[in-house]
């Protein structure tokens, strides 16, 4: 029985499910402060000695968003195609997007690029045989900025070996990979999420100085949106349907959703960019703690309403952000905050991007699942009253699913589904069963 210890490093709690390799078993989970002040491999060790009572673990999986996570900048050719398409498989490859450059870069704009302190660029433009001159262009300005991000290159093809001689010609770091947009309508990630997971293992994990030495970085196999996104695509596998994940957090609410185009979504591209089928959008506005303010903001301007209590309660949380709710009061305007951060997280993520598109195909999801520490440590039927009215929200822009069942991943299992998922396929798949289907085995909370 090969023990394999999967372990979350957030920016607030380092979390660890100690799994049966062979049969995805749960044999044990355990919670740390994250230690980023000292050495994060001491919240390591300490959620490894939490379970060490079951024994030594054969392997130690690492997912991790400590240090603000993996920050990206989008160089791209115009913003509304190839620079939107970098921003979709950005978010999709688990970076937080942090600056977004269209056209050709002036001075000026390598300027407001190096201010966002991307730790990597994403460089695009072009379906392949087509324009490279922006591409081109944009290549040679970051090759003389002064930059210390690496560069993962995914535009047009045909102008990838111009580039890598421009970057290479200044010493530039960099990654050549296949285009996000080959052609008019089709965005294919696949390649550049894996070359943007791999620069973040390379160059971005060692270089935010998490860990002395101690062997984090050989640990770290992905940034954590990352590993959920694959932790949601092996559940939609195994629930056998379109999935919806809501995951609200106390700085942003992310929204994952994996999708099987049906008929004409299927083989007719109407949209410029073209749908993400498996997707994952951040709202850095809504959260319980550090945005919760943005979450009041936001109701206003989708006509939810919002109590005043609930007001008082966002604004005096994001004042003191380790604040923890204790009264009954303090839990219903946690509930009116998770369910406005939810709802509108959700309609922003099922909207189309621009008027001409549809909004995406999420009538058929099967299941929506809720995540998040307000859903799992709330009251009982709190996340139930949540998920039910992201489910049953009618107002939003977008079509709800028309008959989806909600699970609460409880036990906080979705990035060790996703890390696991390579290597551990079976067991990958043992563990995210529950959360498809409660009666078969451990309990999905």
């Amino acid at each position: 029985m090969p023990l394999v210890l999967c372990v979350d490093v957030g920016s607030t709690f380092t979390k660890a499910v100690l799994v049966d390799g062979s049969s995805g078993a749960v044999l044990a989970t355990a919670s740390h402060p994250t230690t980023v002040g000292t050495d994060v491999m001491d919240g390591v060790d300490a959620v490894r000695a939490a379970v060490a009572d079951h024994g030594e673990p054969d392997e130690v999986l690492v997912c991790s968003s400590a240090g603000g996570g993996l920050r990206l900048a989008v160089v791209g050719y115009e913003r509304a195609v190839t620079a939107e398409a970098g921003h979709r498989v950005g978010l999709s490859a688990g970076a937080k997007v942090v600056h977004v450059a269209a056209g050709p870069m002036s001075g000026a704009d390598v300027t407001a690029l190096r201010a966002a302190w991307p730790d990597l660029v994403l460089l695009v433009g072009g379906t392949d045989g087509g324009n490279a001159e922006v591409l081109l262009h944009n290549a040679g300005r970051l090759a003389r900025a002064r930059l210390a991000a690496p560069v993962v290159v995914a535009g047009n093809v045909e102008a990838a070996d111009e580039v890598a001689a421009l970057l290479r010609s200044t010493g530039r770091r960099f990654v050549v990979t296949d285009n996000v947009l080959p052609q008019i309508g089709v965005v294919a990630p696949e390649a550049a999420r894996g070359a943007i997971r791999e620069a973040f293992l390379t160059h971005v994990i060692g270089g935010k100085g998490l860990s002395r030495g101690r062997g984090f970085a050989e640990l770290v196999r992905a940034p954590t949106p990352d590993a959920v996104l694959r932790g949601v695509e092996v559940l939609a596998e195994v629930a056998g349907g379109d999935l919806l994940v809501v995951d609200v957090g106390g700085a942003t609410t992310d929204v994952y959703s994996v999708i099987t185009p049906q008929g004409e979504d299927a083989t007719i591209h109407r949209e410029v960019v073209g749908t993400l089928w498996h997707a994952r959008t951040v709202e850095a506005d809504l959260g319980m703690r550090w945005t919760a303010l943005g979450v009041v903001e936001a109701a206003a301007r989708e006509r939810l309403d919002v109590a005043p209590e609930t007001a008082a309660h966002a604004s005096a949380v994001a004042a003191d952000t380790g604040s923890l709710a204790v009264s009954d009061a303090d839990w219903a305007a946690e509930e009116e905050l998770a369910v406005t951060a939810a709802v509108v997280a959700a309609r922003r993520h099922g909207r189309p991007g621009h008027p001409s598109e549809r909004p995406r195909p999420l009538a058929d999801v099967v299941l929506v699942v809720g995540s998040g520490g307000v859903l799992r440590h709330a009251p009982a039927g709190l996340a139930d009253r949540v998920l039910a009215r992201v489910a049953g929200d009618h107002a939003g822009g977008w079509r709800v699913p028309e008959a989806a069942a909600t699970r609460v991943d409880a036990a906080y299992v979705l990035f060790a589904v996703g890390l696991l998922a390579q290597a551990h396929p079976v067991a990958a798949a043992a563990l995210a069963r529950p959360l498809a289907d409660p009666t078969s085995g451990r309990p999905a909370g």
